[in-house]
């Protein structure tokens, strides 16, 4: 009995001690009310955010020197679907009205000719329709009250080109375009900056995470060379939609105000980005294993939930019923887990914790699988299979024309070891590591006390939350952003910042508390900060000393010769990247583009790069006719050209096409002799075939 009651007091004792934790950690910084708190907090952000929208648009201006480049340059400078996405924004600009301007993009026959689709539902172009919108408004504001808009000058390129007019200001439609999008990461770095704050519960952890991210720049975005990706719209809203999930598991009281708020930025992530559902995806994981250990309870994640699942069909309305929705693991992931959870009261009747986890995650995940699968059959919907084809072709020999069109690609191909080497060498990994493996130590050692020693260690409000839970819903994302990035190396923008907000839990003093003193834990985080500088500040000067001019003349004098020489409604096929800028410099009717997302699409592309199997010519010339093509663009470099063995287009073809092994590649047959088409102009690097 005496025993008995001495464990009775050391348990209260250990209970205390954690409340009076939790009250001095509920007083720390992040919690202050203190107006001169927040407003240092506000100006901190504001600096960062400052900073970084001044670093992309001088990194973006000194490689291009985009000041000094013509209308058409600029254009041909938007490479690939960057400037597909852009001819959208400039169809909505330069329309005689607004409204046919608008018709254009709902009812577009020239980007796949000769069908008519709706691009703004195939490709997230609001965007492009915002920005279109908001140019149009600022055009007629300087045109009432009279201000100059832009100013122009003569620049004279040398080498024997022609001298160029260049206009600059906010009234150049380019320059409308992308300085936007550089003040929109200007704000994501000032929400990194206040999730840091948040996560951490000190100033100084959002000053690490903002450091780490400038110190890994190169590591973790690419806004400042490919400014019309999808990516550089969505992201920023990832981070604001971070922070308010990182709300939602620390306030004592969520509600259904607090679901809205995460539907109406959650939106916001998804309309720009097709992708955003597979980031979304790995969240919903995440959280759902939060549920199952009960670090969160169902009422806490039905309404992040029940916020997921509105911006879902928000975005699903928004994109005027875009099929990819329809059939996508999120959607499918999110109807499991409140299946989960309404199940809950059955679950919990099984004999042991451990069955009761395993029947849990199992009916998750059959579920998930099931509603995918099933949609997907039901309304025939394939746009996404290229996905689950591209993983399969990572761990398997599997291998098809679309397939290898993608992992060829570098930036298809898995993080390479050197990332590892560069983000090493600015000690974010190791740091992240290190914070990562205190965090869960910390956790593991509340669950011995939870499940093993029966401690009530859940922090008292409306929904009971386990100590640490924000913090370990990091850790979980951290780690499913980071498989993603090792998977496909252009997803390292989500693993590159997650580790950064990671490294900031070194100023927490709920992690860290075991240190002692702040001042101690203070020191050690400058010593390592001084660490980490060293190879920063050589990133940093490496990104400054960056120097270059965009030139394209044998893109430019193509563009010249179609404007000059073929018909309005003459209809073009030919290398992806060269039809973007056809659509865009050209507005001429094309079969092919680099949205490479629909089935359709795919089926066409492939069709076109016929050119470059061992086909013969006459069988490729009846294809061309077959779709309506006046003019083919051959460019031979496409058929010597590769990144590694097997992924030269005729390599590529020769993985399907049997019957025709052993014969020379088409695209150097035509190059030679382009009968039965007629070689109209060509300029060394681009001939132009009439079909």
């Amino acid at each position: 009995v005496k025993m008995g009651k001495s464990t009775k007091t050391t348990v209260k004792k250990q209970k205390g001690k954690q409340i009076k934790d939790k009250e001095e950690f509920l007083k720390s910084d992040v919690f202050s009310t203190d107006k001169k708190y927040w407003l240092i907090v506000a100006l901190l952000a504001i600096v960062s955010g400052y900073l970084s929208s001044q670093h992309v648009s001088n990194m973006f201006e000194n490689q291009k020197q985009f000041s000094h480049l013509s209308t058409l340059e600029r254009e041909l400078s938007f490479r690939t679907e960057m400037g597909l996405y852009y001819s959208y924004y400039k169809t909505i600009a330069e329309a005689p009205t607004y409204m046919s301007g608008v018709r254009k993009i709902l009812k577009c026959n020239i980007t796949e000719y000769p069908d008519e689709i709706n691009v703004l539902r195939r490709f997230n172009l609001y965007p492009e329709l915002v920005l279109g919108t908001m140019f149009r408004i600022y055009k007629w504001y300087g045109k009432l009250f009279n201000m100059r808009l832009e100013t122009c000058y003569t620049i004279n390129r040398g080498e024997g080109l022609s001298q160029v007019q260049s206009c600059v200001g906010m009234g150049d439609i380019a320059h409308f375009y992308v300085y936007p999008i550089f003040w929109l990461n200007g704000l994501m770095l000032s929400a990194f900056f206040i999730l840091g704050t948040y996560i951490s519960g000190s100033i100084l952890g959002g000053a690490i995470s903002v450091i780490c991210f400038f110190y890994n720049w190169g590591e973790a975005t690419r806004v400042q060379w490919t400014p019309p990706l999808r990516e550089s719209f969505s992201f920023p809203f990832l981070i604001a939609q971070l922070l308010t999930i990182v709300h939602l598991l620390k306030c004592p009281s969520p509600n259904l105000r607090h679901s809205v708020l995460l539907s109406i930025i959650t939106t916001c992530f998804m309309l720009p980005w097709q992708f955003a559902q597979f980031a979304l995806l790995t969240q919903v994981c995440a959280i759902f294993g939060l549920y199952l250990l009960k670090f969160i309870d169902s009422k806490r994640i039905t309404i992040i939930l029940y916020g997921l699942l509105l911006s879902h069909y928000l975005n699903f309305v928004f994109q005027l019923a875009n099929t990819l929705l329809i059939s996508s693991f999120f959607m499918a992931a999110m109807i499991s887990a409140l299946v989960v959870i309404k199940l809950e009261v059955y679950f919990e009747k099984l004999p042991h914790r451990i069955l009761i986890w395993v029947s849990q995650a199992g009916f998750f995940l059959f579920m998930s699988v099931v509603i995918k699968v099933g949609t997907a059959k039901l309304f025939q919907i394939k746009d996404d299979a290229h996905i689950f084809d591209i993983l399969k072709s990572k761990f398997s020999d599997f291998k098809d024309f679309h397939t290898l069109l993608y992992v060829c690609a570098p930036e298809f191909d898995f993080l390479g070891f050197e990332y590892a080497n560069n983000v090493s060498k600015t000690l974010l990994l190791p740091t992240a590591i290190f914070v990562g493996f205190v965090v869960l130590i910390k956790i593991l050692i509340n669950e011995w006390k939870y499940w093993i020693c029966n401690e009530k260690i859940m922090e008292n409000s409306e929904c009971p939350t386990k100590p640490y839970t924000e913090h370990f819903y990091w850790l979980l994302q951290t780690v499913a952003f980071m498989i993603m990035s090792v998977m496909i190396m252009r997803l390292k923008l989500f693993g590159t910042p997650s580790l950064c907000i990671l490294a900031s839990l070194l100023a927490s003093k709920q992690i860290f508390g075991f240190i002692g003193q702040r001042s101690v834990q203070y020191s050690v985080i400058f010593l390592l900060l001084a660490g980490m500088t060293y190879q920063g500040y050589k990133n940093l000067n490496h990104q400054f000393s960056m120097k270059g001019s965009y030139s394209n003349v044998e893109m430019e004098n193509l563009i010249e010769w179609i404007n000059a020489n073929t018909e309005p409604d003459a209809v073009f096929a030919g290398a992806m990247p060269t039809m973007a800028g056809i659509k865009l410099s050209c507005n001429r009717p094309i079969v092919n583009h680099p949205h490479y997302e629909d089935v359709g699409l795919r089926e066409r592309t492939k069709r076109v790069y016929q050119m470059y199997s061992r086909k013969k010519p006459s069988y490729y010339h009846k294809e061309m006719i077959d779709m309506g093509v006046t003019y083919v663009i051959l460019e031979t470099s496409w058929c010597n050209r590769r990144q590694r063995e097997g992924c030269g287009l005729p390599e590529v073809w020769d993985n399907e096409d049997f019957e025709n092994l052993g014969r020379p590649a088409l695209c150097n047959v035509l190059s030679e002799n382009p009968r039965p088409f007629h070689r109209v102009w060509t300029n060394g690097v681009y001939q132009v075939l009439k079909v």
